[in-house]
């Protein structure tokens, strides 16, 4: 064999071997590819799971904190005895006692109540005497701010709101002035101040 054929013929073995080795490479860069590919699938897929378990607890958590305030929070109602208004009982909360703050401009001092009755009493001379000078036959609003405590299972809690005793006025024989009914009461708003109450009355106030 010529040198030249020799030299040829190495030639061609060296390119071979060449190109035997970039394919061999890029197999291995393939199979590197995709062993990184799955580790970014697996990654992202746990990720995931983390993920929708994280969320489902606090989907969980936000339910059970809903069902606890739900649980917690006492519904005022109330009832008439008479012309007295009584908070009605609650199954669920043992009631302690409620205060009643009246709008300033009637000059009543807030009144506090064991037994969680709201009597005429306390109101129905200041009421009668702002409405004076009017119609005999009148009706209108009371606004008040009812403090209620109360306890769940063992922690005392208190609630508060703006409430409306509803009213109306009747003329009896001139001698004896008018008489006060009361037609119940009805929740205004959650919560609530002197303030709120003061503003009010002074917006609903029949004219005396």
């Amino acid at each position: 064999m010529s040198d030249d054929t020799e030299i040829q013929a190495a030639a061609t073995e060296a390119v071979a071997k060449a190109e035997a080795a970039a394919t061999r490479r890029r197999w291995i860069n393939l199979g590197e590819f995709v062993a990184v590919v799955g580790l970014i699938i697996a990654a992202v897929s746990l990720w995931m799971t983390w993920h929708d378990r994280k969320a489902d607890e606090a989907d969980k958590q936000a339910e059970k904190s809903i069902e606890a305030q739900d649980k917690a929070r006492y519904a005022v109602r109330s009832s008439l005895r008479g012309k007295d208004i009584v908070i009605a009982a609650d199954e669920r909360h043992m009631l302690g006692d409620i205060s009643v703050t009246f709008p300033s401009d009637l000059g009543i001092d807030a009144e506090t109540n064991a037994t969680q009755t709201i009597p005429i009493g306390w109101y129905e001379k200041a009421l009668l005497k702002a409405t004076d000078g009017g119609a005999d036959s009148q009706n209108g609003k009371l606004p008040v701010l009812l403090t209620v405590n109360y306890m769940n299972g063992d922690t005392p809690l208190t609630t508060t709101g703006v409430f409306d005793i509803v009213w109306r006025t009747n003329g009896r024989i001139p001698p004896l002035g008018r008489d006060l009914h009361i037609v119940g009461m009805r929740l205004h708003e959650r919560g609530g101040s002197q303030a709120r109450i003061d503003a009010l009355w002074k917006a609903s106030q029949p004219a005396g």
